[in-house]
Order: C-alpha cells, then sequence, then structure tokens
C-alpha cells in the first residue's frame, strides 16, 4: 500500500509520522507530500520513500495513494496559514483513499468527543488504526 502523509509549515507533525509508520509499518510505501519544500524534506529525512510539494503534487498524488495521513486541518481550505490552498483541501477530501486524520484543534476546528491528548498519543492511534486497516484490506 502507499501511504501519503501530508503536511506543511516546518513539517515537524508529518516527520513524527513517517518515522512511526516507517517503523512499524516498513512493508509499506511513504508518499511524503509536502505544502513547502521545508516540510517535504523534514519527511524525507524522516524516511518517507519518496516526496514531492506543493498543490499540483498534492493534487496529482490523492487518487494514486491508499490512505492519506496528516492533521485534520489538511481538509480545511487555506489551512496552515493559508498554506493549504482550496485546491489540495478538495483533492484530499475527494480522495476515495482512506483517510486517518489527527485532532489537532487548530486552524479554528475544534473536533468534539475527542480527549486532549500529547501528539505522541494521537499518532499511537493513528499507527493503530493504519495498522488495522492494512490488515483488513490486504487479506482480501
Amino acid at each position: 500500500m502507499v501511504i501519503a502523509v501530508v503536511d506543511g509549515q516546518g513539517g515537524g507533525i508529518g516527520r513524527a509520522i513517517v518515522e512511526r509508520i516507517k517503523k512499524e509499518l516498513p512493508e509499506h510505501k511513504v508518499l511524503a507530500l509536502g505544502t513547502n519544500a521545508m516540510a517535504t524534506g523534514q519527511m524525507l529525512k524522516a524516511g518517507a520513500d519518496d516526496g514531492a510539494t506543493g498543490e499540483n503534487a498534492i493534487v496529482y498524488n490523492m487518487p494514486r495513494v491508499d490512505i492519506v495521513c496528516g492533521v485534520v486541518a489538511i481538509l480545511n481550505a487555506n489551512a496552515m496559514l493559508g498554506e493549504l490552498t482550496p485546491k489540495m483541501a478538495e483533492a484530499i477530501g475527494s480522495t476515495e483513499a482512506y483517510k486517518v486524520l489527527l485532532p489537532l484543534n487548530r486552524c479554528h476546528i475544534h473536533v468534539v468527543s475527542v480527549h486532549e491528548a500529547p501528539l505522541g498519543q494521537h499518532i499511537d492511534g493513528m499507527i493503530s488504526e493504519i495498522k488495522r486497516y492494512t490488515r483488513e484490506h490486504t487479506e482480501c
């Protein structure tokens, strides 16, 4: 399976996600998709198999991936201080890929009924869900 990790700004969250995926699910390809070159670079340093930057890269790759990971804000046009364009948000939201998103309450989005926890705990939950999904969809 191809797992896309979408991040922007400094790329720190994407880097943490990539590190965990590569450690715990090394059999899957990780594609780093950054809204800027710094974010893509951080994810590549963390071990992503490939990477691309910008609006066209994200729009082009959404139909080609099986899973998309990132923060919930990647579904919101103009998130990340405007780095995430409306076309990016539309492509991510419209893809048939399974979306596993971190419930970080930023960008004027508050996800209710989700407990506040450190980023690491949310990434633990993300990895557990990716494992469950890949297990169910590779046994078919």
